[in-house]
């Protein structure tokens, strides 16, 4: 199995153990062309749900300091909306990282 390959698809996997500071290291760190572009897809399909995490935060504090006796919709559909991106984005990772180890 080549080490293009492989350094690809962990870029993907790294979801799972390394966030996105392995995609990072690779992308600095690789000469080839081929894993920079698949660390640089899998990097920004892992900065995603960390930037918009705090997104519910804010929700929280804006529910609950505002309106202080009533259901917090905007906190719950904001959890909804971020467990959604959360599991297409693991998914799309384990596809893509798949694809690329039984790729030609």
């Amino acid at each position: 199995m080549e080490s293009r390959k492989v350094l690809s698809s962990l870029c993907y996997f790294s979801i799972f153990f390394a966030g996105f500071l392995f995609p990072l290291v690779v992308y600095f760190a690789s000469g080839d062309e081929v894993t920079k572009g698949h660390a640089k897809k899998s990097l920004l399909s892992h900065v995603l749900p960390a930037v918009l995490t705090p997104l519910a935060v804010v929700a929280f504090v804006f529910d609950f300091a505002n309106f202080e006796n009533q259901f917090p919709f905007v906190f719950i559909i904001s959890l909804i909306v971020l467990a959604i991106i959360w599991v297409v984005v693991i998914i799309w990772n384990i596809i893509k990282g798949v694809k690329v180890l039984v790729a030609e």
